[in-house]
């Protein structure tokens, strides 16, 4: 059988978040995903039935040339759903590092990145699910200690009730990466996490906006 994946979409268009925020990058979405967060803003990736086309890596690095040829493109990142669920993610990685660019990884949370961490080594973006995700049971901790300063820990928050879940996991898993607290697009007001942070000395920690929301239409798609 093919060594295929479940592409569910592809764009160029600027990170909206993480430490390369507004620098144009390869958008590589997958299709499926194990969680089921409140507040998801791909739900229709996550979906059993979403669309999506069975790409191989040919197909795969083919669209990541065509990238760097029109686009100037440096960067691409995998996403979804939950691109760590793809069966033969590790083959792309491998191919799109080969072709020189920066693989960059966005995952729930919920599965081992150890297995990823050897040879071809990407750049992690790791969530924490935090309350009102309702999915924080599933988390795996472990991934936490893995992450070096080229990574990102991302702790998305929706409510006060996150912010003080979010301090605690911080206190307590004393991440060696960049974190970033991100709201929940509508839910809590970015001026209620500032003063959170000042509040409680989070000197450390850098908050996020998705900068695309504020782009495009936040339900815009392939943006």
């Amino acid at each position: 059988m093919d060594k295929t994946l479940k592409l569910a979409e592809h764009f160029v268009s600027i990170n909206g978040e993480g430490q390369l925020a507004g620098t144009l990058a390869l958008f590589l979405r997958f299709a499926g995903c194990n969680l089921h967060c409140d507040w998801c803003d791909t739900m229709w990736a996550n979906d059993k039935n979403a669309p999506f086309e069975l790409a191989g890596i040919p197909r795969l690095t083919d669209i990541a040339r065509r990238a760097i040829e029109e686009h100037g493109v440096r960067n691409v990142t995998l996403t979804g759903g939950e691109p760590l669920l793809q069966d033969n993610i590790g083959l792309l990685i491998h191919a799109l590092t080969k072709l020189g660019l920066r693989v960059e990884i966005e995952t729930n949370g919920s599965v081992p990145i150890e297995p990823f961490m050897r040879e071809h080594r990407p750049v992690f973006t790791v969530d924490y699910k935090l309350p009102s995700s309702r999915m924080e049971r599933y988390m795996h901790t472990e991934n936490i200690g893995l992450l070096r300063e080229w990574d990102t820990l991302k702790l998305v928050c929706g409510s006060r009730e996150d912010l003080y879940r979010a301090k605690e996991v911080i206190e307590k898993y004393k991440p060696q990466c960049p974190v970033f607290l991100s709201p929940v697009f509508g839910r809590i007001d970015p001026a209620e996490m500032v003063d959170f942070m000042k509040e409680h000395k989070l000197g450390g920690v850098r908050l996020q906006l998705q900068l695309h929301k504020f782009i495009w239409d936040p339900q815009e798609r392939g943006v």
